[in-house]
């Protein structure tokens, strides 16, 4: 009998790598998807307006939040 793995790999299928679901990790990859923040300090909201006038892509984030 073959393994699940061995028979994927006979034909052709790559297996994802699983990735760490660590606390680092997590915020690795929400630093990578930046959107408009859902609350914080004024400090944190002007960041945002001063980002988001710098940034073409950052536009798009705030039309995804508001569908």
């Amino acid at each position: 009998m073959i393994s699940p793995s061995d028979f994927m790999k006979k034909h052709g299928f790559e297996e994802e790598e699983e990735k760490e679901h660590t606390l680092e990790e997590n915020s690795k990859e929400r630093a990578r998807k930046i959107k408009r923040p859902n609350a914080g300090t004024p400090h944190d909201w002007e960041d945002w307006e001063r980002y988001k006038s710098t940034h073409d892509d950052a536009d798009d984030a705030d039309t995804e939040d508001d569908r």
